[in-house]
């Protein structure tokens, strides 16, 4: 068996194969299958997103999928960016712009009113259409300036319970043992441990 995982964005990719090594299955990409469609991501949760993305990438390719949704909810702004964590600045935004725009949301809250989560649904999907989700959580706060040159996304502002430290201020190993995706992938990992020989 092999599995594809659902993601163009590279740093992403690079996170989940390095996770994903000890599961002893390779892992291929869509780079491995350029003609693969896009899908659109135009779901109201991360698991409607998650789900669409793998079914769809599984019967294009015939081969077992794993596709994630996450994003980063904060409490004062009611749950944004959530959903739309990657375009949260308008189409076409990046990091810098993304975070831009979620500092400056909460330039006048103070304190613990910066909590905050990254959530993050991972959705396996066979060919014949089944799938199984797992689901990672990290709560924290988010940060008044960047901080760090490592991670992606939002990590330069967020930091975990009980760090002083930004996601993009700690090593790889450091963020997937804590992080959202990571807790998701070991869960994934079990499963696929435990369900190998059914």
């Amino acid at each position: 068996m092999e599995i594809v995982i659902a993601t163009r964005n590279k740093r992403k990719l690079e996170e989940m194969r390095r996770i994903g090594r000890g599961w002893g299955i390779p892992l291929r990409s869509l780079d491995d299958f350029p003609d693969c469609p896009a899908v659109e991501e135009d779901g109201e949760t991360f698991e409607v997103n998650a789900v669409k993305k793998a079914r769809s990438v599984s019967a294009w390719t015939g081969r077992p999928t794993v596709a994630d949704d996450s994003g980063l909810e904060a409490d004062a702004l009611g749950g944004a960016p959530g959903v739309r964590s990657a375009r949260y600045a308008g189409p076409g935004s990046g990091d810098r712009e993304n975070i831009e725009k979620l500092l400056n949301e909460l330039r006048s809250v103070e304190g613990d009113r910066r909590g905050a989560r990254f959530v993050c649904c991972l959705a396996f999907a066979s060919p014949g259409g089944d799938v199984k989700t797992f689901w990672g959580t990290v709560r924290g706060r988010i940060g008044t300036e960047s901080r760090g040159d490592n991670g992606f996304g939002y990590d330069p502002v967020f930091y975990p319970e009980g760090s002083l430290r930004t996601f993009a201020e700690m090593s790889d190993a450091e963020k997937d043992a804590i992080s959202h995706r990571g807790r998701a992938l070991r869960e994934l990992g079990w499963y696929l441990s435990t369900s190998a020989g059914e």
